[in-house]
Formats: C-alpha cells, sequence, structure tokens
C-alpha cells in the first residue's frame, strides 16, 4: 500500500509523452575582432585582438531553480540543445560546460534523460520510459552563445602593462576551450622605435599607453577570416 501511495505522488506532474530527437548541429563560424581599421581602449588583462573559430549553440537559459514536479528539478545555467521535433525542442540533461545546469530527482522517480521546451512553451523533464513531467511556471529562455567544440581555436593579444617607453602584450592559443601553454609568449615593444607592434601576422598601431590602459588602430589580425 505505502508504495502504491509513493508511486501515485510521483506520477503527479506527468502530462504525456515524448519521443527526444537529436538531430541538431551546432554552426562553426570565424570570428576576427576588433575590425580592421577601427580605434580600441584596451585595460591591462584586456585583449586587445582576436581571430579563430568558435561553435554557437542554442541553448535554454534557466535562470533560476526550478521545480519541475515533486520528482524532478533543474538547477540554474544553460542546457545545450540536442534536437527538435513536432513536439518541441530538447536539451542535455547534464551539462558539463561552463555555467551548465542539471537535472536533480528525487530517489524514487524514474531516470531521467532529457530537458524538453515543448509547443505549449512548457518546461519538461522526460524519463527513460519516454514520460514527461512538466511546468508552465519558468522564466526559462532560449538564446545562442559559443562553445568550445573539438574544432573551436582562437589566439589572442593581451595588454600587459607599459614599463617606461616599452609595452608588454602577451599571446595566448586556446584550443577546444583549453589553453596551449607551448605557443604562449609575453613580448616586449619599444614604442621610441616604432609605433607599431606585430605578432603572427597581426599589426596594430599604438597611439596611446600607459600602465593602466592602451589606446590602437587595427591594421592587420593574425590572418584573414573568410
Amino acid at each position: 500500500m505505502k508504495k502504491n501511495i509513493s508511486l501515485l505522488i510521483l506520477s503527479i506532474g506527468i502530462v504525456g509523452c515524448a519521443s527526444p530527437a537529436y538531430n541538431y548541429q551546432a554552426v562553426p563560424k570565424n570570428i576576427s575582432k576588433p575590425p580592421i581599421g577601427s580605434v580600441n581602449k584596451a585595460f591591462v588583462g584586456d585583449q586587445m585582438l582576436e581571430q579563430g573559430i568558435v561553435v554557437d549553440r542554442e541553448v535554454l537559459n534557466v535562470p533560476e531553480n526550478i521545480k519541475i514536479s515533486f520528482a524532478y528539478s533543474l538547477t540554474s545555467g544553460i542546457y545545450l540543445k540536442t534536437g527538435q521535433n513536432e513536439k518541441g525542442q530538447y536539451f542535455q540533461s547534464f551539462n558539463t560546460v561552463s555555467g551548465g545546469g542539471m537535472v536533480q530527482k528525487n530517489p524514487l522517480a524514474d531516470p531521467f534523460k532529457v530537458v524538453m521546451l515543448d509547443n505549449e512553451s512548457k518546461l519538461c523533464v522526460v524519463t527513460v520510459f519516454n514520460a514527461k513531467n512538466c511546468t508552465d511556471k519558468h522564466q526559462a529562455t532560449m538564446k545562442t552563445v559559443a562553445i568550445a567544440s573539438d574544432n573551436s581555436f582562437q589566439q589572442t593579444l593581451i595588454y600587459s602593462g607599459k614599463f617606461g617607453n616599452k609595452i608588454n602584450v602577451g599571446y595566448r592559443e586556446f584550443s577546444s576551450n583549453q589553453a596551449r601553454p607551448a605557443f604562449n609568449n609575453d613580448v616586449e615593444y619599444d614604442l621610441s622605435q616604432s609605433k607599431q607592434i606585430g605578432y603572427k601576422g597581426a599589426l596594430l598601431e599604438v597611439i596611446e599607453a600607459t600602465n593602466q590602459d592602451i589606446t590602437y588602430k587595427v591594421l592587420k589580425n593574425f590572418n584573414k577570416v573568410d
């Protein structure tokens, strides 16, 4: 009898069935900023130049913890999209990316497999038996964010300050959001010799520099982005 009561309680919130889709493909894109010809200001520790490939991912943004039902809740964070079909959009239930959220469940509840935003804007947890537990009391929204992936790559120049008439600039590389220390370098430039500074094809013209910030014009980036 006690077991039956528990099963009845856990069934509250189940509003139907859903078969998750896994047909989503993220879109890689080239980035190059700031634009060539632009005049910009950076403070110590800021990126002066950025070039590379990032992957734009659609995600579900959950701004605060949400109780879906007695059985399931979602922690705040982003949930990576996995697919979409005629019933709604589907997202990972456990997200290892920075700022990712996750599903939490009652010990007696069925195992879960995905998060769902259905066509009626209800937020759901879908179990391994394709049963939906949903709520319409949420503030979750869709957005697009840049996520590291196997083919993401970035090159950056970082301002490190001025000492006398010399400035220090750091070069950093990142692959799949992981630093590549073997390729990092810190370079010193003497502005009394030239107001133009370059590294790995990038070329900047220094307009003004202090130990706190630098104003510069972008002449070339690391390489051409198609």
